[in-house]
């Protein structure tokens, strides 16, 4: 005779509301953590949705081939931001040159020599501090240190105050990439004697390369529309102009004093030069993040 018994553990009834209960205030949790999460979102894009829609509904109205062509006019006339755009191209593209290789060897110092010792978290201290500092304030520092010595404004000042606000960028960015690089590729260029100089241009750069760029053209994006430091060395310049050592021309100084001027034409102008430079912002941060991501 065979007899099969059957057991079941049915738990007590206090334990499994006590689990119904843990269960809705965790579910009731969540619910709530991501309702505010994508509010929070919504109210981000709102708003940067409505300043896109506001430039291009009151600037792209003005883009034409005469923006592009053509220098800043005299109030009543026709013209276009020529001259501020080649200022500010040469500006910020001799502070990229500037800024760049001091912000790469700073941060491949961070990363490969900076292990021991307190200096390289004193230098990761004050990046982050020169990082999150006003821009005003090294506008005023140029001002002090250069323009005031020389005794007149001029694009080597604009460009120089451009790269102190690129070299912090990419000294955070060149650390943080080349900390991602795996110690076995190192170890593997040690074992087969390879000095340590060789070892990082070959092997380090390499592996963050695309990481090391994408920082630079975040740096490039942010310091493309920065006015407040610009107005303190650079100034501004009516003429198509490519002297470094006098005032030169730059779409952000020109915005700034288009749009506060009474003069229609002038106030269209400043709605333009907003317009394109936003545009051009936005697609270096779409090109950095899509160049990151495919590698």
């Amino acid at each position: 005779m065979n007899i099969n018994v059957k057991l079941t553990l049915t738990p007590p009834t206090s334990v499994l509301h006590s689990d119904n209960w843990v269960y809705r205030r965790r579910h009731l949790t969540n619910k709530i953590m991501l309702g505010l999460s994508f509010a929070a979102l919504a109210f981000g894009l709102f708003w940067l949705c409505w300043i896109l829609a506001v430039l291009l509904i009151k600037g792209g109205g003005a883009l034409s081939l005469t923006l592009l062509t053509e220098s800043t006019p005299p109030p009543g006339q026709a013209g276009g931001l020529l001259n501020a755009i080649l200022g500010s191209f040469v500006m910020v593209g001799v502070g990229t040159a500037i800024g760049t290789p001091v912000g790469i060897l700073a941060g491949t110092y961070l990363a490969e020599y900076g292990q021991r010792g307190w200096l390289a978290p004193a230098t990761r201290f004050l990046n982050d501090v020169l990082l999150s500092a006003p821009s005003i304030v090294i506008g005023l520092f140029i001002y002090a240190v250069y323009v005031s010595q020389v005794g007149h404004y001029s694009g080597w000042a604009g460009a120089f105050a451009l790269a102190i606000l690129v070299i912090p960028v990419v000294v955070r960015t060149t650390d943080n990439m080349l900390m991602l690089v795996p110690n076995g590729l190192r170890e593997a260029c040690f074992a087969l004697g390879c000095p340590k100089w060789r070892m990082i241009v070959l092997v380090s750069y390499r592996a963050a390369r695309s990481g090391i760029i994408t920082g630079v053209l975040l740096a490039v994006a942010r310091v493309a529309g920065e006015t407040a430091p610009l107005l303190f060395t650079a100034l501004n310049n009516q003429f198509l102009s490519f002297d470094m050592n006098k005032p030169l021309a730059n779409l952000p100084v020109v915005i700034f004093q288009f749009a506060a001027s009474p003069f229609q034409d002038w106030n269209t102008l400043a709605w333009a030069g907003a317009t394109l430079i936003t545009l051009a912002v936005l697609a270096l941060n779409i090109v950095a993040r899509n160049l990151f991501r495919k590698h």
